[in-house]
């Protein structure tokens, strides 16, 4: 088949082995160097270590997600210059290990933010869940932050009043830490305390300053980038639109093709998450693939499932409200595209992404990560890799 199966992989200490990789028929691996500080430089002997621990089970090194991009570079602020000469030379010693695909991301403070992490699906599994109300409810009662009132309208203050009300302390808590002691993949954690005062860093940091900033953060690297041969891709907002008053600024099409206009070359691409962009009723994702596919360097596959209030869900992979199979169908198009024009840089790499939690994964003496279960990514790696045969196999007939 066409497009490369990764997995991504927390790291050594990952509850789901690199074996346990291996037996789900994934053969790349998508990784990072948690353990490095924000801002610091992933130096060669790092980027080794980890590959080699890679490759020694049979898998490839395929992507690296995240290497994070520091606030002070968000905000262009402190130390800023520095951090971003310490990104730069982390991608060159990244080119220089022969790995050459860099997700990253520029969302403010938070990196994906979900308010339940086990929200029971119809099938008794467990799922990822963005609920509005409880959302509102962290934001205007537990944040207590002052700009939030005109933010919603009074039915959506009373509904989370409501539940507020309603909530136990354990409820509260957990609401708390799912939002701001960071999920999988995130980076940095924070009290309610902490979290108040970091916001305040972005009281000058609107919609523009942003978007000014994130490009000129791209201008900055993407040429060490190309001539280090690493494919940069970001990664969209998550939700896709502002919250908690921060700007975001790569949630639409247009956003993503701005951003590919700031910085005109190869090496400055997109990571095409259907789950993120499809929380958005105004994103075409088929027509996406077919607009910005020669620059899609990195695919996330999941389907969410969007609610009248604005709350979405993660749905199974080919359910939901995005349109798997023509998805898919363009993805596999662009491959072929990629392959008639004779690319170098062919792969796509693309992952299952936030499975559900589901049979033994539900024991409560089974650790997993919320979202990165073994279970529910084989089962949504089994079904993408069968579509992906299924609209192949219908290619070669015609």
């Amino acid at each position: 088949m066409a497009l490369e199966q990764t997995w991504r992989w927390f790291g050594p200490n990952d509850p789901v082995s690199l074996q346990d990789i291996r037996q789900a028929g994934a053969t790349g691996i998508v990784t990072a160097l948690h353990h490095i500080p924000n801002g610091q430089v992933w130096e060669i002997a790092d980027i080794q270590e980890r590959k080699s621990i890679i490759e020694a089970a049979g898998l490839t090194w395929s992507v690296v997600e995240s290497v994070p991009v520091h606030e002070a570079i968000k905000t262009r602020t402190g130390d800023f210059e520095t951090y971003v000469q310490n990104y730069q030379q982390t991608l060159r010693n990244l080119g220089q290990c022969g790995i050459d695909t860099v997700c990253y991301n520029f969302m403010p403070i938070l990196d994906w933010t979900r308010t339940d992490l086990d929200a029971p699906m119809k099938d008794g599994s467990t799922g990822l869940r963005f609920d509005a109300t409880h959302f509102a409810a962290f934001d205007l009662y537990l944040l207590n932050r002052p700009e939030a009132a005109a933010l919603y309208t009074e039915e959506q203050k009373s509904a989370a009043k409501a539940w507020l009300d309603g909530a136990s302390e354990a409820d509260i808590h957990k609401l708390v830490r799912n939002i701001i002691a960071g999920l999988p993949g995130s980076e940095e954690s924070f009290t309610i305390e902490e979290f108040r005062k970091v916001l305040e860093t972005y009281n000058n940091v609107g919609d523009l300053e942003l978007r000014t900033n994130l490009y000129q953060f791209i201008q900055a690297i993407g040429p060490v980038a190309a001539e280090a041969g690493v494919r940069l891709s970001i990664h969209p907002d998550d939700p896709p639109y502002p919250i908690l008053g921060l700007p975001r600024v790569v949630s639409t099409e247009n956003d993503a093709q701005m951003l590919l206009d700031a910085f005109d070359h190869q090496a400055n691409g997109i990571c095409f998450c259907t789950g993120s962009y499809g929380v958005r009723p105004d994103n075409d994702l088929p027509g996406m693939v077919t607009r910005l596919g020669s620059r899609i360097h990195f695919i996330h596959l999941r389907a969410t499932k969007r609610e009248p209030d604005g709350s979405f869900y993660e749905a199974d992979h080919l359910d939901g409200d995005v349109d798997m199979y023509s998805v898919m169908k363009a993805l596999v198009a662009e491959q072929k595209k990629r392959q008639e024009a004779g690319r170098t840089d062919l792969r796509m790499p693309f992952r299952p992404d936030h499975g559900h939690r589901m049979l033994d994964d539900l024991s409560a003496t089974k650790r997993t990560n919320p979202g990165y279960t073994a279970i529910g990514r084989l089962r949504g790696l089994a079904e993408l890799r069968g579509l992906e045969y299924g609209i192949e196999r219908a290619a070669q007939t015609h």
